[in-house]
């Protein structure tokens, strides 16, 4: 499909930019990734290998981040948000924190930066993501595997199963598991 430029107005001047990526890291995750600016440093690291803008960060909440403001507010309402194919999965960053969930196009891969499908390969056995969000992408208190430090079985993290179609499902789960980790670009260089 084509890719369409969009514009976007920031300051009072326009750029030409087209769209935010939502990839995955390469490799399943427990709740442990040494913290948040962590695991915001592998979207970083991942993207820059692969010679995309590292304008990444992780999906996900913490004690001292709501998931809904991490892409800068110029860019939330005027950008699609995309895979790395330029398949569109959200029609900007504003409409997945609705309140329903962020319902996602079973049809529309989500790939990880060295281009796998997460939902197809098996090197992702559980199809879930970690987010410890609300449905509005603020911070669940308790929720978020210890700021993101910890993989201990009886601390709890809050995920979706991207099986049921929701990228912010309301599923707590134990930080032992090891589920995909996203990554969203946070904003164009113009």
């Amino acid at each position: 499909p084509a890719r369409h430029t969009w514009e976007v107005r920031i300051g009072g001047e326009s750029s030409f930019v087209g769209f935010l990526n939502l990839v995955a890291l390469n490799q399943p995750h427990s709740g442990n990734m040494m913290g948040l600016d962590m695991a915001d440093r592998m979207c970083y690291e991942q993207a820059k290998a692969m010679g995309l803008a590292p304008n990444y960060r992780a999906f996900m909440s913490s004690h001292k981040q709501d998931l809904v403001h991490v892409v800068y507010p110029g860019f939330r309402d005027s950008l699609p948000v995309t895979n790395l194919r330029g398949d569109v999965i959200f029609r900007n960053w504003q409409s997945i924190f609705i309140g329903n969930g962020g319902p996602v196009n079973p049809r529309i891969p989500i790939y990880s930066f060295d281009g796998r499908d997460v939902l197809a390969d098996p090197f992702w056995p559980k199809k879930s993501i970690w987010h410890g969000s609300s449905s509005r992408g603020l911070r669940v208190v308790d929720k978020h595997c210890e700021t993101w430090h910890a993989d201990d079985f009886s601390v709890m993290g809050q995920s979706s199963s991207l099986t049921s179609r929701l990228l912010l499902g309301q599923q707590t789960r134990s930080c032992s598991t090891e589920f995909i980790v996203l990554c969203i670009e946070t904003y164009k260089n113009s």
